[in-house]
């Protein structure tokens, strides 16, 4: 058998050797197989930890959390608004306010509900209104589903309703995730599967790849649990819909890198365990380097305002580490059990060149480094001319928010509750602005609400428990002042009116406080705004460094940094073009710039670590311009397959329907292609080339001329 082999391939190894890595591997899988099966029964009980309450999001600090905490001591308790609509098109009637009556007093009786108003009819004569105070407390959705439910069962006949209000709205917003346990994995797995079908043209690896994933997000949802459980992190809907993706879609590209070098080390090894080893040894550190600076990276949304940003750092970094994990542990332990047949069909056999070298050529990434190799400049200034353009398009970016009732984007109840209790009652009735000031200056509280624009009215608490009937409530020397807007509670010229009112207040006493589900929209928005200012530097910096050490450069990492970055500029311009011109949206949430700089800026730079480190092994060996080159024949297949598993990952959130999960996936799906496509693919190469030996000042390969 020795005989056989090719002249310097090593033989096989000893079998007590080989007994003992078999036995390492069983033991390695047995452990993974463990974690699964303790964490893959918290996918059906995570959702009981979740906190989707906007106001939870924001920290202590936020105007409107202070208001919120102080209303409770006016109302009894800490609450959030519901409505209940009643419409008759040819008007109301003497029985109708009976009978509404009558459901006022079954609903006051449903549990988590602290209190209902009497019937309220509009000026039209066409609607009565229910507002109820639902407990914060309480599970909304069940509070909202058993309302729901009595209207069914006591609606007296033609008498249309609805439940809508900030707890309806937020109740079906929490509905739009039940997805992700279910459509959100099963999508995200086919499609990860069919395309490493069509890589790899093998049965049984995607299978063992998609096993190392499952491995991932089974172990990184069972600490996710255990923390959120504990209270040590907020863990949302969209966290946990993100954690899914990162865990599926790191560990894949991890173990692409890791195949393809071991995929390349069969070539010209006889033993699969010492190809395994060697692939295993020179992709360690990058994947570990990958990994670290996406880790890093997620971490600095711990800088965030807002308590669901710095609850996703964590939730991301821990999906990120698990995906490593499972990369360099589960993934060669499968691989080191079946060895060449886990390629079958297409098993790689040993085959040399003229150089004694193993090789599996394309024809098409031939075609690209011949293009490079010959006019680089000419490249890379094209192709930055061209992704500055794109980037133009960020100037349309509406990302100062959405209205509440435009988050998701499929037919609510809620939403069309609003619509209707728009034509009959003050747009913003049932979530008023609630100002909290002192008792001696009311009066000009009360003066200041009734001049701002879109406030159509204010009132001020009695001890009677409702507005402006009887003496005012006071409460440590403090009275709730309540402002209905004409306008949607949730909308942005809300937002506007509560600014305007907060400068005015300002004058008056800098200590009056303004809150309601308007100024948490609006604290939320300046919040989201505030970190996309602070974290992108912070962001930057981190990579920066992590480059740095891992190049032994200087030039390199600011180079490639600022490809990412126009990268992300061309994404972000080509995203605000689909969401105004092809999607319609109303606008995109805030916080999607910044997801999507942190997820695109530190995947991109997971391409350029993929891309770079067997550069700067090739340049080692064949110098600058022919290592460049060789470094991205052998990675440029492995780097677009890498980026169409991600990009499909990412895709799957669109069968969630949350505007902010779909605008997030669509950023960073679109950048992730163009990306790996072209940023890293073309831009890059023709850049390295075209500086030369200096993009490795000042280590040691910019100042050696490596002969051929």
């Amino acid at each position: 058998m020795t005989a056989s082999m090719p002249s310097g391939s090593p033989t096989a190894p000893p079998r007590r050797t080989r007994f003992i890595a078999v036995a390492v591997a069983v033991f390695v899988v047995a452990a993974w197989v463990l974690v699964a099966r303790l964490g893959g029964p918290t996918f059906g009980t995570i959702g009981a930890i979740e906190n989707d309450d906007q106001a939870s999001y924001l920290p202590a600090s936020a105007e409107a959390t202070k208001v919120q905490s102080l209303q409770s001591s006016f109302f009894g308790g800490d609450t959030i608004p519901a409505d209940i609509l009643f419409v008759r098109s040819g008007g109301i009637t003497t029985a109708d306010r009976g009978a509404v009556t009558a459901i006022a007093s079954r609903v006051g009786e449903i549990r988590g509900v602290e209190s209902v108003s009497p019937p309220i009819p509009s000026k039209d004569g066409a609607a009565f209104q229910l507002i109820v105070s639902v407990d914060s407390s309480a599970n909304g959705g069940t509070v909202v589903a058993s309302m729901r439910s009595l209207l069914t069962e006591h609606e007296p006949s033609g008498l249309r309703s609805w439940v809508t209000g900030p707890v309806a709205l937020g109740a079906d917003f929490g509905a739009g995730f039940s997805g992700i346990d279910g459509v959100l994995l099963v999508v995200a797995l086919a499609a990860v599967f069919l395309i490493l079908l069509i890589v790899y043209r093998s049965v049984l690896l995607p299978i063992v790849v998609l096993a190392a994933s499952g491995f991932a997000l089974t172990g990184s949802i069972l600490v996710v649990y255990a923390i959120g459980k504990a209270g040590w992190v907020t863990v949302t809907g969209q966290s946990r819909g993100i954690l899914a993706i990162l865990a599926i879609g790191a560990a894949t590209d991890y173990a692409l890198l890791l195949v393809s070098r071991y995929r390349e080390a069969l070539l010209r090894e006889q033993s699969t365990l010492a190809a395994l080893s060697h692939a295993w040894r020179r992709t360690i550190a990058p994947i570990g380097a990958s990994a670290a600076t996406v880790i890093l990276a997620v971490l600095c949304l711990g800088f965030s305002d807002l308590n669901s940003n710095k609850g996703l750092g964590p939730v991301a970094a821990i999906a990120i580490a698990f995906a490593f994990l499972a990369a360099v542990s589960a993934l060669p332990a499968m691989l080191a059990l079946l060895g060449r047949a886990v390629f079958w069909p297409l098993v790689p056999r040993v085959r040399r060149d003229d150089e004694g070298a193993a090789v599996r050529r394309s024809r098409f990434w031939d075609a690209v480094t011949t293009l490079l190799g010959r006019r680089p400049r000419a490249v890379w200034i094209i192709t930055a001319v061209i992704l500055g353009a794109l980037a133009t398009g960020v100037l349309g970016l509406q990302a100062s928010g959405v209205p509440q009732s435009k988050l998701l984007l499929t037919p609510s109840e809620s939403v069309a509750g609003q619509t209707e209790l728009a034509k009959h009652f003050d747009a913003g009735s049932g979530s008023p602005v609630l100002v909290i000031a002192p008792e001696t200056k009311y009066e000009r509280v009360l003066t200041a609400l009734r001049d701002v624009p879109h406030i159509a009215s204010a009132t001020v608490l009695t001890d009677a428990g409702t507005p402006g009937q009887g003496a005012a409530k006071v409460v440590d020397g403090r009275v709730l002042i309540e402002g209905t807007l004409s306008v949607a509670s949730d909308s942005t010229t809300a937002q506007t009116a509560v600014a305007t009112l907060r400068t005015r207040l300002d004058r008056i006493d800098p200590k009056i406080l303004v809150g309601g589900t308007s100024a948490l929209d609006l604290d939320s928005n300046t919040a989201a705004q505030r970190d996309l200012r602070v974290i992108i530097p912070i962001v930057l910096a981190v990579i920066l460094v992590i480059l740095a050490l891992l190049l032994q450069s200087l030039v390199a990492p600011v180079l490639l940094i600022a490809s990412v970055v126009l990268s992300y500029g061309a994404t972000l311009g080509v995203a605000a073009l689909a969401f105004n011109n092809v999607f319609r949206f109303a606008g995109a949430d805030p916080s999607v710039p910044l997801f999507g700089f942190v997820f695109l800026v530190a995947l991109g730079v997971d391409y350029n670590i993929f891309l770079m480190t067997r550069v700067r092994e090739e340049v080692a060996v064949r110098g600058h311009r022919d290592g460049v080159l060789a470094g991205l024949r052998a990675t440029g297949g492995m780097i677009t397959s890498a980026g169409i598993v991600l990009a499909a990952t990412f895709a799957a959130l669109t069968t969630i329907p949350i505007l902010f999960l779909v605008q997030i996936a669509f950023v960073v799906a679109f950048g992730v292609l163009l990306d790996t496509f072209v940023v890293r693919s073309i831009l890059v190469p023709a850049l390295a080339i075209d500086v030369g030996r200096a993009f490795w000042w000042p280590s040691r390969l910019s100042r050696v001329r490596v002969p051929r």
